[in-house]
């Protein structure tokens, strides 16, 4: 199905004919010319009967003896081919907040999503004739398209430089947008916008996941941290060496990259211990 205009013409004028058909019949029916009068208000009616009022941002589908007619898109007073159905249907942007999903994560992580859609009919005729109820199948599909993409990433992951549910939302975002679109075009519907509005692990595991994702945080903390002081004290002997201030050879080497390694990596402040002998006593 494919949108197309309707044939209308300006409502004022219609109004106008009707008014001037009425007059016409009272006058017929003074005059006693009974069947000139039946005609005028017969046709007065039918005239009457394709008035229609349209709002800004809504369209009228119209229909006649079950076959589609046209669209009417034209706000205000219109007179369009009487005796038709006309439905109204919406050209607004709505919102519609999903309810909270329970599903899998690709690690097979329960969790709880969920996520506002920004929507717009932008085709009535598909809206109305190529799905049954538009707004419930936005509904119905949106949920669908939310479940496949939460299944498809991870909520989290330290370890691993990849997209995950809670860490890339832009992306996640994105994608169930077109996920969307995609389901949504056949009803003549465009999607504006969608965004996750909740996401947490299950209740039945959201303790445990908390310490894992904590746990996950430390090492990670931990790795960066390692990774930095042996870079500077790296650093730190090869600028003693290379300046001559000191000539360490592989033990003391060895026990100052200790000390340096304890100092820098140690959660709390390390004691200075004073060495008044060798190294080697």
């Amino acid at each position: 199905m494919k949108e197309k205009n309707a044939w209308v013409m300006n409502g004022y004028l219609g109004i106008l004919v009707i008014a001037g058909l009425i007059a016409g019949t009272v006058f017929s029916f003074i005059e006693e010319q009974f069947i000139l009068g039946g005609i005028l208000i017969v046709l007065a009616i039918v005239l009457g009967s394709g008035i229609t009022m349209i709002q800004p941002n809504q369209s009228v589908v119209v229909i006649f003896l079950g076959r589609y007619m046209g669209t009417i898109r034209r706000e205000g007073i219109v007179l369009t081919i009487p005796f038709t159905v006309r439905k109204t249907i919406s050209l607004r942007v709505r919102n519609f907040n999903s309810n909270r999903l329970k599903v899998n994560d690709v690690n097979g992580n329960p969790i709880e999503i969920a996520a506002v859609i920004v929507f717009k009919v932008i085709d009535a005729a598909k809206a109305v004739f190529d799905v049954d109820r538009y707004e419930q199948f936005v509904e119905i599909q949106s949920e669908t398209a939310i479940r496949a993409v939460a299944t498809k990433y991870p909520y989290d992951n330290f370890e691993v430089d990849e997209l995950t549910l809670r860490g890339n939302a832009e992306e996640v975002s994105t994608e169930l947008t077109e996920e969307l679109q995609e389901r949504l075009r056949v009803a003549g519907v465009e999607v504006i916008e969608a965004r996750l509005t909740h996401l947490a692990y299950s209740t039945e595991i959201a303790q445990a996941m908390l310490q894992r994702q904590q746990a996950s945080a430390i090492i990670s903390a931990r790795k960066q941290i390692v990774d930095g002081a042996v870079g500077m004290v790296q650093d730190a002997i090869e600028r003693l060496e290379k300046e001559g201030i000191v000539d360490l050879d592989d033990e003391r080497r060895v026990a100052m990259i200790n000390n340096l390694l304890v100092s820098i990596v140690s959660d709390h402040g390390t004691q200075p211990v004073i060495n008044t002998g060798s190294l080697y006593q």
